[in-house]
């Protein structure tokens, strides 16, 4: 498996993938360039996105396909995203999950609530109704 930028030509691999993961389209395709795939020899294993707002970004669009998952994949797509969104400059990373609150954690991520969050993250497709009201709010604040 190898980690890389996405490319337009993964965006119908990737919504399939997002579709059938039960995430949200609104906002993919505008922000694809700030997308990460993990690719394996059959196609796309995993996927995960970023939505910059100056230093604060919005983590999304985070999937692994059903036969790769608990395989590490998930993991190094995170990893990969924050090392990314860390030298681009963001500061603060949120998310909203209705089924991972128990895997973020391990990243650095803690509750937060949707008022903490800075107006131009919520502003975003995702927080305006992409992602239903009963999301839990998560952030993690990058050092370097």
């Amino acid at each position: 498996m190898r980690l890389r930028a996405a490319t337009p030509d993964d965006l119908t691999a990737v919504r399939q993938l997002l579709s059938a993961s039960g995430l949200p389209l609104d906002g993919v395709e505008e922000n694809f360039d700030d997308f990460i795939v993990a690719e394996e020899k059959d196609g796309i294993a995993g996927v995960i996105g970023l939505e910059r707002y100056g230093p604060a970004a919005l983590l999304r669009s985070a999937a692994v396909s059903p036969e790769s998952r608990n395989s590490g994949v998930g993991h190094r797509l995170v990893r990969e995203l924050l090392d990314r969104a860390s030298a681009q400059g963001v500061r603060e990373i949120y998310l909203m999950t209705t089924t991972a609150e128990e895997y973020f954690p391990r990243f650095g991520f803690t509750r937060s609530t949707r008022a903490q969050v800075p107006e131009p993250v919520r502003a975003s497709r995702e927080f305006q109704g992409a992602c239903p009201d009963t999301a839990v709010v998560m952030k993690h604040v990058l050092t370097g």
